[in-house]
């Protein structure tokens, strides 16, 4: 109990540090972006946007292998074999490099290709488009092989180094938008340039902490057969997960582009710009929460990784509606507030991007614990599978002549098929049980949304738009979810211990 106490204790203090980081960024995210989309204008942050999206497609290829590096690291810590570690990591590295090699390759063929012939790009910018689509090679493949070097850092649980480099990040995003307005060339070409050029640095620094402070984080040639290829095993079948995923948000992106045209992927790039700055929460949360239940997994203790696996579903649907909520309600004034010009469908984007966040956030701890165990291969075949409709889906909707935002609705529909496949696939893997997942996770979840968001919405139909109406409106959206959390979301023993927590802060308070 002591153990699990302290284990408690040090997913909570790394979740509050990589919460300063993540309220640093967002803040400097938010007040930079506007600035990007008013110097570039909607057309060329529509082309930046779609271009990034094709080179992000080669995640496919290093994302399966990003999450076995990052299982395999935190598997043997959580063992305690420190004498595979060093070798774990110099194998990763070399697959990484390799890997960067086939993605340049492809990029330069294929990825040329496409970009040039099929792409709905007005003609004059696209020598700016080919140059974006370079630049953003070049910063996909500098994180590419830094890749090893993160993993080790979330294994080993030090997240207080990613809160002190986001200064160094937050300066170099700040910079972008000073020189960008005062840029002596092409403000797109000298956007993706500058993006590169933080990229490689806070990649650099990253490296540079790991040499410092973790002792397996020493490159040397090594080529381990079986050692590779059970990597690669892994990998591999994890590359259906990775692809689908990439499929169903880039390759959106793309038939959005290919139907509607680079304004309408600016309305879509503008509401994932939100969604990544408000999904920041619970992203941070299962980062300081994955290693450990990868961890439990590893020594055998599986009636405490269940428990991680059922907190840590709320809780990461409970912070994202803590924050999507007040956003939900009040979409409109919020996007005319932030930015000067509010493209077409910015808003409903919006609202359905928030919704397939929360849909998703529930699922993270099922992916881990399933990653966990190491045996994937029917899991991801299945899941994969179902993930890739989103694709052709979305391309017949489009072509039917439905509304962009449809791709969306495809997104968080699909979502919930792959909920429940997770939950049939994980009772076998690791003996959860669906009864009490549904009882203590969904049905909770969807309970506490309901309620929270009744009082919000009627109150926004109401009241006239303002900057006093959207406060009140704000604050009327954040006590009804703190309240419905409180009374149905917990249950006795979690409201006596949130209970003891605010005295304990407030005697303190009051010795001061």
């Amino acid at each position: 109990m002591t153990k699990n106490s302290s284990i408690n204790k040090r997913i909570a203090q790394n979740t509050l540090l990589l919460y300063l980081r993540m309220l640093f960024l967002m803040a400097v995210s938010l007040y930079t972006s506007r600035i990007v989309l008013n110097a570039l204008g909607v057309e060329d942050f529509g082309i930046y946007n779609v271009v990034g999206g094709i080179v992000a497609m080669f995640n496919v290829l290093s994302g399966s292998l990003s999450a076995a590096i990052s299982r395999f690291i935190t598997y043997e810590l959580g063992k305690g074999n420190q004498n595979s570690l060093n070798k774990i990591f110099s194998s990763a590295v070399t697959i990484q490099l390799g890997l960067s090699g086939i993605i340049i390759l492809l990029a330069e063929t294929l990825g040329i290709w496409f970009l040039n012939v099929k792409m709905n790009i007005p003609e004059t910018r696209m020598e700016a488009a080919n140059w974006v689509f370079q630049f953003s090679i070049l910063t996909f493949v500098i994180s590419l092989i830094s890749v090893p070097y993160n993993a080790s850092i979330i294994a080993h649980e030090k997240m207080s180094a990613f809160a002190y480099i986001s200064i160094l990040e937050a300066i170099g995003k700040l910079s972008i938008a000073y020189l960008i307005v005062i840029s002596p060339i092409d403000k797109l070409i000298f956007y993706a340039i500058l993006m590169c050029v933080v990229a490689f640095i806070i990649r650099f620094t990253y490296g540079n902490y790991c040499k410092r402070h973790f002792i397996e984080c020493s490159y040397h040639f090594i080529w381990d057969k079986q050692l590779l290829r059970q990597m690669f095993s892994f990998a591999g079948w994890n590359f259906i997960g990775a692809s689908s995923a990439i499929l169903r948000d880039q390759g959106g992106n793309i038939v959005i582009n290919l139907f509607c045209g680079p304004a309408v992927n600016a309305a879509r790039g503008i509401a994932f710009q939100v969604n990544n700055a408000v999904n920041q929460f619970v992203v941070n949360f299962m980062t300081a929460l994955n290693p450990q239940i990868t961890k439990s997994y590893a020594v055998g203790d599986k009636e405490y990784m269940l428990t991680l696996i059922y907190q840590g579903a709320r809780l990461s649907f409970y912070m994202l509606l803590l924050l999507s909520l007040p956003i939900l309600v009040n979409t409109h004034y919020i996007l005319e507030l932030w930015l000067k010009t509010v493209p077409e469908h910015t808003a409903f984007f919006v609202q359905l991007v928030l919704i397939f966040a929360l849909s998703e956030s529930i699922s993270q701890p099922l992916i881990t614990a399933m990653l966990a165990t190491g045996k994937i291969r029917n899991y991801q075949i299945i899941v994969g599978g179902l993930q890739m409709l989103n694709l052709p889906i979305s391309y017949i909707l489009l072509r039917l002549g439905f509304f962009p935002e449809s791709v969306i609705i495809v997104a968080i529909c699909i979502s919930q098929c792959c909920l429940a496949a997770r939950l049939i696939m994980l009772r076998g893997m690791i003996s959860i049980s669906i009864r009490n997942y549904l009882q203590k996770v969904y049905f909770n979840i969807i309970t506490v949304g309901i309620a929270a968001f009744i009082l919000p919405f009627i109150s926004a139909q109401y009241i006239t738009e303002s900057f006093i109406s959207f406060i009140v409106i704000s604050l009327i959206a954040v006590i009804c979810t703190i309240i419905s959390i409180y009374f149905i979301g917990c249950n006795h023993q979690e409201r006596l211990f949130i209970l003891q927590k605010l005295s304990t802060i407030k005697a303190k308070i009051n010795n001061k």
